[in-house]
């Protein structure tokens, strides 16, 4: 079991599945974009969902239109769905009834901005996931931002997370806040060097 609720995101191959299902990851995360890099086909989603159990499956879409979003998710069968678009969340949490995740990034906000987009949007997801496309910083003011929101929200910080020293800081300054990771490629089929996935996992392994 994990210290934390913790979201991998990005996932493309069965070795990254089962390797954090095995420890305890409550979600994994597939893109549904047939442009994302990290697209995974119904096909491919299957075969890996097919070796899995009592995770979470999320899919992840940056598309803007819903009916497209509901097209393509009659070809996945997952649990849960995460948008980037707000504007998305009172129409599929109606279409759907599933669990819904707003991804938010970090790169366009200040870190006073936040809250007021938490506050504004509770009530519509499950979980928020702060992430950045640019290596943003886990920052002093970041954390302070942290620590006033834990109680309040349901928040998956994806930035910034550079090795165990730093999720290990987390987890004994911030208990309630979750953790988001990325799936990386294999290097070959089924064989996989799992990395500092591996070190921030095994770092939020109870004792």
């Amino acid at each position: 079991m994990l210290t934390k609720t913790v979201k991998i995101s990005n996932v493309t191959n069965l070795s990254d599945a089962r390797y954090c299902a095995g420890m305890g990851v409550e979600m994994l995360g597939f893109s549904i974009d047939e442009d994302s890099p990290n697209y995974i086909s119904p096909k491919k989603f299957e075969d890996i969902c097919s070796w899995l159990a009592g995770v979470t499956l999320v899919a992840e879409t940056a598309k803007t239109d819903p009916e497209a979003i509901l097209a393509t998710l009659s070809e996945y069968p997952v649990h849960a769905v995460q948008v980037n678009d707000s504007g998305l969340l009172n129409y599929l949490r109606a279409e759907l009834g599933v669990p819904l995740l707003l991804r938010i990034s970090v790169d366009f906000y200040d870190v006073d901005e936040i809250i007021p987009i938490l506050s504004r949007y509770e009530g519509e997801v499950t979980h928020f996931l702060l992430e950045s496309d640019n290596e943003a910083e886990l920052s002093e003011a970041w954390m302070q931002i942290l620590g006033k929101i834990e109680a309040d929200y349901p928040v998956l910080v994806g930035f910034g997370l550079d090795n165990e020293f730093t999720v290990s800081a987390l987890t004994e300054l911030l208990p309630n806040i979750g953790i988001a990771l990325r799936g990386s490629d294999e290097i070959r089929p089924g064989y996989k060097d799992f990395g500092s996935m591996m070190d921030i996992l095994e770092a939020l392994e109870e004792q």
